[in-house]
């Protein structure tokens, strides 16, 4: 067979593919007949047919509109609603075959419009339904470097595009065979394509990974539950992690009793057996779904304002997962029997009870008030009381036997606030218990802050609140255990630094950055850390970098960008030139931080102790005199390197250290830059503390250096929050 082709234009216009006999293999069949078209390859990869005569963009015939395995910048993905044509992607049908393959990623149009992934006809990862603001089941479609992303929902068009952010970066978007969603960089004088991200970013975007009635929280061990009111309907299944079958009510529904509990911060269930409403308000909805007995849960469908819009679900709820917390946060409201409701909301009866008592009479308030302060004398320092805190609670015993009753041979760590301990619970999992000692400068405030905060974070870069105890004078938290123990174990070692290949100190350097991008961004309320060193950047068992410690930490929303403080608490050597001197933090006080960890990271020094023999300036000097005089790379620790990415990672880490806050990037800016070698870097400035110390100065810390544990030192004294 002649396998030889030809592209050409037609007697009628259309643009044609003709085999080696001159037969019609394809046909772009444009209606009518057209004298003197062209066809053109625009710069965005376009192929249009339009008339000779025409150099508007109204195309007879357009290649965007028949899209294969990948999304270019300016085309649309999804429906043109007064046409009915759905534009949509499939994949090659193998490597060497780009015939249509059998997965596809469209946008449905069932109600409220979603994007689904489906091999087949079995569903991959979905986005979750659109609320108004964003995907249920996705951050918040925001301006990045890379691109611009756009979502379209009117009468007459219902569409995804996204549009060039940074012009010397090309990137795609596009599905493989395999199953999976990726968008693709070509940096700037490179030929191959790196992967920017995935959108099945991690286990709970697999679709229905929980089954029925469950819920996927990605910071849980295992990740699945059933959700409150259900148990696993084969117990045994589920004990073995197999979440197939779904879960089942603990106690029927009485249709004439009960009411809703609200989960907030989920991708809705998937729309399978549902109802909508767009025009019902909020206690339409939740009147309407009690009226109808088989409704089991509801959510608004717009969440823009004070919500409108009603879902209503009648089947197994498929495909929750925890998100992370948003400003646009999405709640689902669950059916549940009174009984239910009651032990959910025992806690809230007892605080009314408790006060209804003591309006009772002055007797019975003394008789309060004496055994509350017995109860203190028996328990002082307890303080937090156990409904403050949304955590599990461990007993002493239970810890007390799972540390060998806080053995010396169990001590992995030891800082300011006092001894981290080795533990093993009685199911066989290893803990990490954080003691605060009698003494710590961590006081009862920065317990609860750690608490409060972590407990509420879930990011596969930091590390895992398990729980609390609280129990007569003691205060512990306790930990997913990181067998590698903290950075600095190795970082700082002639010994086991060599066991940081190049590969694996930037994967670490990738972790903390993208850590810290979700606490200054993604959650719910922009975290600073304000203790971010190499002694708190523990490794789990694959050297995978999670940060920790979050007792100095601060949060803040709103429209403020920086506080000010009178007291200083953090670790010198990593505090920024505008907090040490004006008591001023930010998320550039972070930032600065991590530029300071970054160049440790890279030369294997740290910034504080660091000497050299022909001057007396710290790390952070060292690295801007060897940057001015073109000599960046005798920064680096004795070990192999790619030169580009270390130059790349010394440039980023000096435009972090910069004297002036405002000169610093943010996160979102840093993680672009590390992950893109395409994106252009300004010239950095000269860094904080830029000054020669005194040789006594160098005596002093050096000796210092000796004697500090691999968890530093950290500034104690307390400020009021």
């Amino acid at each position: 067979m002649n396998s030889s082709g030809v592209l050409t234009i037609s007697s009628d216009g259309d643009l044609i593919l003709l085999n080696g006999t001159r037969g019609v293999v394809w046909s772009s069949n444009t209606s009518g007949r057209v004298q003197g078209s062209v066809a053109q390859l625009l710069e965005s990869g376009n192929i249009v047919l339009r008339r000779k005569d025409d150099n508007s963009e109204r195309y007879l015939w357009q290649s965007f509109d028949f899209p294969s395995d990948t999304l270019l910048p300016g085309m649309k993905m999804g429906w043109n609603l007064s046409t009915g044509v759905n534009r949509y992607l499939t994949s090659w049908k193998d490597d060497n075959d780009p015939s249509p393959g059998d997965v596809t990623f469209r946008t449905d149009n069932i109600g409220m419009p979603q994007l689904v992934l489906r091999k087949g006809s079995e569903k991959i990862y979905r986005t979750g339904v659109w609320n108004g603001v964003r995907f249920s089941g996705t951050g918040p479609l925001s301006v990045n470097p890379v691109f611009i992303p756009i979502f379209v929902y009117d009468n007459e068009n219902l569409y995804y595009m996204y549009k060039f952010g940074d012009r010397s970066l090309v990137n795609r978007f596009m599905i493989t065979q395999s199953g999976l969603a990726e968008r693709l960089v070509l940096n700037e004088g490179e030929s191959s394509w790196n992967i920017f991200y995935t959108s099945q970013d991690d286990q709970c975007d697999e679709y229905g990974v929980c089954g029925g009635n469950g819920i996927c929280k990605l910071g849980n061990t295992p990740i699945c539950k059933c959700l409150y009111g259900y148990v696993p309907k084969f117990q045994r299944e589920w004990d073995v992690h197999n979440w197939s079958n779904r879960c089942v009510r603990r106690i029927p529904l009485d249709c004439q009793q009960g009411g809703y509990l609200k989960v907030s911060n989920v991708k809705l269930p998937d729309l399978l057996e549902y109802s909508l409403n767009k025009s019902m308000s909020v206690s339409e909805c939740e009147s309407e779904c009690f009226k109808n007995c088989y409704c089991l849960a509801y959510a608004y469908s717009d969440i823009r304002g004070n919500g409108s819009g009603c879902f209503m679900w009648f089947g197994n709820l498929i495909d929750v997962r925890e998100m992370p917390q948003t400003d646009s946060q999405q709640d689902i409201y669950i059916r549940m029997p009174a009984s239910e409701l009651y032990n959910k909301k025992k806690t809230r009866r007892v605080h009314i009870s408790v006060l209804s008592s003591l309006l009772s009479g002055s007797l019975l308030l003394g008789f309060l008030i004496w055994c509350f302060v017995q109860s203190s004398k028996k328990k002082k320092g307890s303080a937090t009381n156990e409904m403050d805190i949304d955590l599990p609670i461990f007993d002493l015993v239970t810890i007390t036997i799972a540390t060998e009753n806080f053995s010396s041979t169990n001590m992995i760590g030891e800082g300011g606030f006092g001894i981290v301990y080795k533990g093993t619970l009685a199911t066989g999992q290893e803990v990490a218990v954080k003691r605060l000692s009698k003494n710590s400068g961590q006081g009862l405030q920065e317990f609860k802050n750690e608490v409060i905060l972590i407990a509420k974070l879930q990011h596969r870069n930091l590390v895992k609140l398990l729980g609390c105890c609280l129990e007569g004078d003691e205060r512990m938290l306790i930990y997913e255990y990181m067998p590698n123990e903290s950075l600095d174990y190795f970082i700082f070692d002639q010994h086991r630094k060599a066991l940081l290949t190049p590969k694996k100190r930037l994967e670490i350097v990738m972790g903390i950055s993208r850590g810290l991008l979700y606490l200054h961004q993604d959650s719910r309320l922009r975290i600073i850390h304000r203790d971010l060193k190499a002694s708190n950047i523990l490794l789990d068992s694959d050297l995978n970098a999670k940060i920790s410690d979050f007792g100095l930490a601060r949060s803040f929303g709103g429209d403020h960008s920086e506080i000010n403080t009178k007291r200083l608490v953090g670790t010198h050597g990593y505090m920024s030139p505008e907090y040490v001197v004006d008591g001023i933090f930010s998320v550039k006080s972070d930032v600065f931080s991590f530029g300071v960890l970054l160049l440790e990271i890279l030369s294997g020094k740290k910034n504080q102790t660091f000497h050299h023999p022909e001057h007396h300036h710290n790390l952070l000097g060292h690295a801007w005199l060897l940057w001015r005089e073109g000599r960046a790379l005798e920064l680096i620790d004795d070990i192999s390197f790619v030169e580009s990415q270390v130059l790349r990672c010394i440039h980023v880490g000096l435009l972090c250290v910069q004297k002036l806050s405002e000169d610093r990037p943010t996160m979102q800016s840093v993680v672009v830059m590390l992950s893109n070698e395409g994106v252009k870097l300004a010239q950095p400035k000269e860094p904080g503390f830029f000054m020669e110390r005194s040789c006594t100065e160098m005596d002093i810390s050096t000796s210092e250096g000796k004697f500090q544990t691999h968890n530093g030192v950290t500034m104690s004294e307390l400020e009021a929050r």
